[in-house]
């Protein structure tokens, strides 16, 4: 009888073991999804190299240099937050987004049409443009920074906003649940320093916005007058009309950001 007892008592905490191994494994590598393809992983190395010298220090028996990376690393926590603060917020609001704690806010496809039509119409007259469709995470903050509006999703609307000579040209359009909310509306800028130099204030906005958030934005350069799409802080540029509904229609169904782009396969240029 003893013997049953310890065998069930060992198994038990093995496989409390195994649960507990497989859930630090799991949190491992979302972290290292949250952070790939990011600046996060050139600081992760950096922040690596620091700990390995310190333990190098430590073997080796430096003390000069184990009392510098000591004290250095004292603030180490400190110096994550800061580092990988973007990175921090998209973990949490990830985790807020689940179909228990969050809310389903998908794009009806009617708006696809109307934004695209307006996205060609001012790509082919060389006017600037640049729409944030809000997903999962809520954009009430960016919103209420602009001109709020409220108006029905409308290709009209949205050409008459970009026209030049009207104020609320300047800025972005946000559209939440295929309606308009705000226009002129102001939006973070990427401070990722590998984008290509060529992107202006425009199409930087883009990126920080689908940085900070899970939010779409379709960007029309004043410039060249070519259609770009921002998803999760990637641009993919020199999009058709085609290719930019089958995007968004892939991207506001709730699937990847990396599939979404997968999508814009005809002239693509991603970066």
């Amino acid at each position: 009888m003893d013997l049953i007892t310890s065998f069930f008592q060992s198994s038990f905490f093995a496989f409390r073991d195994l649960i507990d191994v497989a859930l630090v494994a799991y949190v491992i590598y979302r972290l290292l999804l949250l952070i790939r393809g990011t600046r996060g992983v050139q600081m992760t190395f950096g922040i690596g190299v620091l700990l390995l010298f310190y333990w190098v220090s430590r073997y080796l028996g430096l003390a000069t240099v184990q009392w510098l990376l000591s004290n250095a690393l004292t603030y180490i926590v400190f110096a994550i937050i800061v580092l990988f603060q973007s990175e921090i917020r998209r973990g949490l609001a990830g985790i807020g987004k689940t179909p228990i704690l969050g809310r389903q806010s998908r794009q009806r496809s009617g708006g696809f049409e109307e934004i695209t039509q307006a996205a060609t119409t001012l790509a082919s007259r060389k006017i600037g443009a640049l729409i944030v469709i809000e997903r999962d995470i809520g954009l009430k903050n960016y919103v209420e920074n602009g001109i709020v509006l409220d108006a029905m999703l409308a290709f009209d609307l949205l050409v008459t906003i970009f026209n030049p000579t009207t104020p609320l040209h300047d800025g972005a359009v946000i559209v939440q649940q295929n309606r308009i909310a705000a226009a002129a509306c102001f939006l973070p800028l990427t401070l990722d320093p590998y984008h290509s130099k060529e992107l202006g204030t425009r199409h930087r906005a883009a990126i920080g916005i689908t940085e900070e958030t899970d939010a779409v934005a379709v960007i029309v350069s004043e410039e060249t007058g070519t259609i770009s799409l921002a998803i999760d802080g990637r641009i993919t540029r020199n999009l058709d009309a085609v290719t930019l509904r089958a995007t968004l229609e892939t991207a506001c169904e709730h699937r990847s950001g990396k599939e979404a782009s997968q999508t814009a396969k005809q002239r693509p240029e991603t970066i």
